[in-house]
């Protein structure tokens, strides 16, 4: 059951990460709000790796092909998830923001069983839609004025592109050669390496300021990144040892921790219905442990 503690502990490292992304992004264009995520998190995982082979030394593993395209695929997926992750910060308040994400872990159960080879038990599909209606009303869906159709489909898009990074991942720590968790850290460090590298091109060639904007905001860009790579870390251990529509929705109790962090620190408004979500979020992450 260690994928659940990895989960656990990534859901507070990624509660962390988007609250210090919300704030950044106050001062901060969107493309270097999504570059803050990754920026100094390569030399992170790097140690990370160098700290495992310590510890337990195994071969260089062979990067196939397939590998490589897939890696590229899981990279440029999330970069997109993370940049319509803060432009729904932007359309919403950060609870509602967050919480519409959240659909990824249902979009992960029904694309990995038809394509990725997922095999989901009874109890698991229960937990998944309930955490999907969780997120459906902790999201406000249903009530007049609460979300309009571009925010929606805007967290639909994000939680589809989260979810097949995800899946990705997966699939890539299981195509090495190496056990886990070697293998789980080697594919963090593609994917950090890669989306490091695609954006610090990107914004070099079409918004020069945007290193400008980060450096005056140093504190919260390292933050971010500290947070963050630490939770890939346990996010693609976890991931590497179970189903990933599991683990997503168990990590949906990280709406618990947003809605806290947006009352007490962002001052966000908490509405009564959102007790009801967080309660459907308890069930559907012990479905989905019973599992």
């Amino acid at each position: 059951m260690s994928w659940i503690v990895f989960t656990l502990i990534a859901v507070v490292m990624q509660t962390f990460r988007n609250a210090l992304q919300s704030k950044l992004s106050s001062n901060v264009s969107t493309s270097g709000v999504t570059l803050a995520r990754f920026l100094f998190a390569p030399p992170i995982a790097l140690i990370y790796l160098g700290l495992l082979y310590g510890f337990s030394s195994q071969a260089i593993p062979e990067f196939t092909f397939k590998f490589v395209v897939i890696v590229v695929l899981a990279s440029v997926l999330q970069i997109a998830a993370t940049a319509l992750m803060v432009v729904l910060f932007k359309q919403k308040n950060f609870a509602v923001g967050a919480g519409l994400a959240k659909s990824e872990a249902l979009v992960a159960g029904v694309v990995g069983t038809l394509f990725f080879g997922s095999q989901l038990s009874l109890f698991g599909w229960l937990g998944i839609f309930v955490g999907a209606a969780a997120v459906f009303i902790l999201s406000g869906g249903g009530r007049k004025g609460e979300l309009s159709f571009k925010t929606i489909l805007i967290g639909l898009a994000c939680g589809t592109c989260f979810a097949l990074t995800s899946l990705y991942v997966r699939e890539a720590s299981h195509l090495l050669n190496v056990p886990f968790p070697h293998s789980a850290a080697w594919v963090l460090l593609w994917v950090l390496c890669i989306q490091t590298s695609l954006l610090v091109a990107y914004i070099a060639v079409n918004n020069n300021h945007t290193f400008v904007q980060l450096k005056q905001n140093a504190k919260l860009t390292l933050a971010t990144s500290l947070t963050s790579c630490l939770g890939s870390i346990c996010w693609f251990s976890a991931m590497a040892l179970h189903h990933v529509a599991y683990v997503k929705t168990l990590g949906q109790i990280e709406v618990l921790f947003t809605i806290l962090i947006a009352y007490f620190w962002l001052k966000n408004p908490v509405k009564k219905h959102e007790i009801i979500g967080l309660l459907l979020i308890a069930a559907a992450a012990l479905l989905v442990m019973w599992a």
